[in-house]
């Protein structure tokens, strides 16, 4: 995977990976609120957010956040290994998202587990490896067509 990617790009590219986030995590937060009524919004909210980062391998270091992912570790890589069969149709977007998350991690060269988040989203079925890599304009224009299909941009006029 070694694309070069001008530097201007790198910005553009993360915010279309934070949108393919936003759209995970709703989804997500929407779908644990149903399966675990009783623990409330705000537990579904955190294993939605606990999920995502351990996905994208961006914990949050806030200690509140740290001691909930530590403490529901076990049900993050449960409900993660479900992915496959109740988000199918966010694959293909998670699998582009992480690959551009880790092409830009590499561009700028930050020195994390990248190639780690990739092996453990195969791991969970996430990652279609059979998928070819998108290159950055096909990736943001797939991310355009989610993102408005999902009511998070709306298309400007003239």
């Amino acid at each position: 995977m070694a694309v070069a990617v001008d530097r201007k790009l790198i910005p553009a590219l993360r915010e279309g990976i934070d949108m393919v986030r936003m759209i995970f995590f709703r989804n997500l937060k929407g779908h644990l609120r149903g399966k675990y009524p009783d623990q409330g919004e705000a537990y579904a909210g955190m294993l939605a957010g606990a999920m995502m980062n351990d996905l994208f391998a961006t914990p949050n270091p806030q200690e509140q956040f740290r001691a909930f992912a530590e403490e529901n570790s076990g049900r993050i890589r449960e409900e993660l290994a479900n992915i496959p069969g109740e988000f199918a149709d966010l694959c293909i977007l998670l699998t582009d998202a992480l690959r551009m998350h880790f092409l830009c991690n590499h561009q700028e060269g930050v020195a994390d587990n990248s190639e780690e988040f990739l092996k453990k989203a195969k791991d969970y079925g996430i990652l279609i490896e059979s998928r070819e890599v998108p290159l950055p304009k096909g990736f943001m224009e797939l991310v355009y067509r989610v993102g408005k299909a999902h009511g998070l941009l709306v298309e400007q006029k003239g």
